[in-house]
């Protein structure tokens, strides 16, 4: 009697293993999907990767600019995104040019939200993660104008994702900013970036790049983290930016 319930309490936790790994790997993303994938800018721009690109290229324009740390972000981004494809290098290029038409569109927003939409309208989970990521996004320098905000709350409605839970979203990260963001003396900030007050411009600027590259918030790994993952991520690359803000106005 007992080698039969051990048994199927072998055959129950093997079952919700399987059950676990397969809800999980849905979620994320991997070169396996891709293998087979027609790589034209058509194609990618139809792509529920291509259409979460455009929408970010709408967040990251939405104030009127994109600003220094959202492009290292969206730069980062697109390798992200090309490692998964057969072909890196002509991936990067269409997402870049995918981004650049995208940013000065706003008429297509809806369009664009809904075919995502569509994609995805059963996988609630990369739905909530690529809204992550574009508030994270819009947030990343420490401030969200209005127009951001509004641009947030469209595209989530679009996305069919619940207000509440969104405003709730855009609170956590405001309260990430002002416990992350710190005061700190220039010798601190120098010291976060690992250089000192007789290093180059160039050096700091290569070492700003260096640590957003190793910090920032990585959309594919995302897909299978925990909900902790973003957060986390946004709060080191916002410390490491206000260092980099700060020793770039002390030198003028």
């Amino acid at each position: 009697m007992t080698q039969i319930l051990v048994f199927i309490a072998a055959v129950l936790l093997f079952y919700w293993l399987s059950r676990s790994f397969s809800h999980n790997e849905k979620h994320v993303y991997s070169k396996k999907q891709f293998q087979r994938f027609i790589l034209t800018k058509e194609h990618l721009a139809q792509s529920e990767l291509g259409l979460f690109v455009a929408l970010v290229a709408k967040v990251a324009k939405a104030d009127g600019r994109v600003d220094e740390l959202e492009a290292e972000l969206v730069g980062n981004m697109f390798n992200d995104i090309s490692t998964l494809f057969p072909e890196p290098e002509s991936t990067k290029k269409f997402l870049k040019e995918i981004f650049d038409a995208e940013k000065q569109t706003a008429q297509n927003l809806e369009k664009t939200a809904g075919s995502l939409y569509t994609l995805l309208q059963n996988d609630p989970h990369k739905r909530q993660k690529m809204v992550e990521f574009m508030v994270n996004l819009a947030y990343i320098d420490g401030t969200l104008s209005h127009s951001e905000e509004e641009m947030l709350l469209n595209i989530g409605a679009l996305l069919h994702f619940n207000r509440d839970q969104l405003t709730a979203m855009l609170d956590q990260f405001a309260s990430i900013h002002r416990h992350s963001v710190k005061e700190s003396s220039l010798s601190q900030a120098y010291a976060l970036l690992g250089l000192s007050q007789e290093s180059t411009n160039d050096e700091i600027k290569k070492a700003y790049r260096a640590l957003v590259r190793e910090h920032h918030p990585d959309i594919i790994k995302a897909q299978g983290a925990s909900d902790e993952y973003l957060k986390i991520a946004t709060e080191k690359v916002q410390e490491i930016n206000a260092a980099y803000e700060m020793i770039k106005k002390s030198r003028g």
